[in-house]
């Protein structure tokens, strides 16, 4: 980013109280009236975080993999088959703050297909909306739930024969 547009974005973010401070526009965020794609960025960054905590409980020192496995696992399309993995324990409420993310108007990247693009948004409002609503034990429910749906899918995904050697004796 260019520092002109650094400084732009300051002077658009940041106004100063009297005292010189950033001055708040906005004394409390109300998740019903904010934009979905705004409520998909605070879920997006919501559920890397707790991803990356529960690798945590699979490898604790290699950071490469850690990092290439969490960004596989909040990948677009494995958002997207994570949702319809849960899809059916969620509450009507929640189903529509999925799909007014979905619906949100945004541009699908080249790495994903629109369809899942659309859904993760969809999923990672959810997340968003509960967490900005406090709603913290749902919303670990449903991550965990997210979780363990893409861990077996991944697991159920691996070449036949193929079996993992951790743990087991050497011959």
């Amino acid at each position: 980013m260019k520092f002109a547009d650094f400084q732009k974005l300051v002077r658009m973010m940041f106004e100063p109280d009297a005292s010189g401070a950033p001055r708040q526009r906005y004394g409390s965020v109300e998740a019903r009236s904010l934009n979905p794609l705004v409520a998909a960025y605070i879920g997006d960054a919501y559920y890397h975080l707790f991803v990356r905590r529960r690798l945590l409980a699979y490898e604790q020192s290699k950071v490469q993999v850690l990092d290439r496995f969490s960004a596989q696992i909040v990948s677009a399309a494995w958002q997207a088959r994570a949702y319809q993995a849960i899809e059916s324990s969620l509450t009507e409420a929640e189903r529509d703050v999925f799909r007014r993310g979905r619906n949100a108007h945004s541009h699908a990247p080249r790495v994903a297909s629109v369809r899942d693009y659309h859904a993760s948004t969809g999923f990672e409002a959810l997340l968003g909306t509960l967490w900005l609503n406090g709603e913290n034990a749902r919303l670990e429910e449903i991550a965990e739930a997210a979780f363990q749906a893409s861990a077996r899918a991944m697991m159920a995904a691996r070449p036949e024969g193929e079996e993992s050697k951790k743990g087991e004796p050497k011959s």
